[in-house]
């Protein structure tokens, strides 16, 4: 893989299932998690798509965005959508430009025949600055958006731990012995 932890993330331009052009501005929050996946409406897909729809209450209280981005054209991710009940953006990246400046599209083997596709992989973007926080590769959908969960409540609580102050409490009385 290309990209590496610390690295600035490439900047996108694609449509979502709307139409509408999204890039990495166009999300509210101070991060993003980009999940890389093979094909709309396969099962593996669907599985990790749904998993991250079911889990997007918690990834918004983190303050963070949740984006999938596979090839396809914009009608298939509305299809998809609107048949798995996903409530995340999808974005179209129909040339794989976009997955290939991550580093995720490339050769693949399947019942022993080789081709070319999306590796299935997570970033998680600091919107701040611009750079990966974090990378999963070779992603297995079961429970994918919950390992993701896991790591950014890990580096959000070493994050607090940094700034925690140590309070010291006054010393309670102690009985006198008689």
């Amino acid at each position: 893989m290309a990209l590496s932890i610390g690295r600035k993330a490439p900047k996108f331009l694609l449509q979502d299932k709307d139409g509408e052009k999204r890039s990495l501005d166009s999300f509210p929050t101070d991060k993003v998690v980009l999940f890389f996946y093979p094909k709309d409406d396969t099962p593996g897909c669907t599985l990790e798509a749904q998993e991250f729809t079911k889990a997007l209450p918690k990834f918004k209280k983190l303050g963070v965005s949740v984006v999938g981005i596979s090839g396809g054209d914009n009608r298939s991710k509305a299809k998809f959508c609107l048949k798995h009940s996903i409530r995340i953006p999808l974005l179209s990246d129909s040339d794989f430009s976009v997955s290939e400046s991550y580093g995720v599209y490339g050769e693949k083997t399947f019942m022993g025949r080789k081709y070319k596709g999306v590796i299935r992989s997570t970033f998680i973007v600091d919107l701040k600055t611009g750079l990966i926080d974090q990378i999963f590769e070779s992603v297995k959908p079961e429970g994918h958006a919950e390992q993701v969960l896991a790591a950014l409540g890990k580096k959000k609580s070493s994050v607090n731990s940094k700034k925690t102050r140590v309070v010291r409490h006054k010393k309670s009385p102690t009985k006198k012995k008689r």
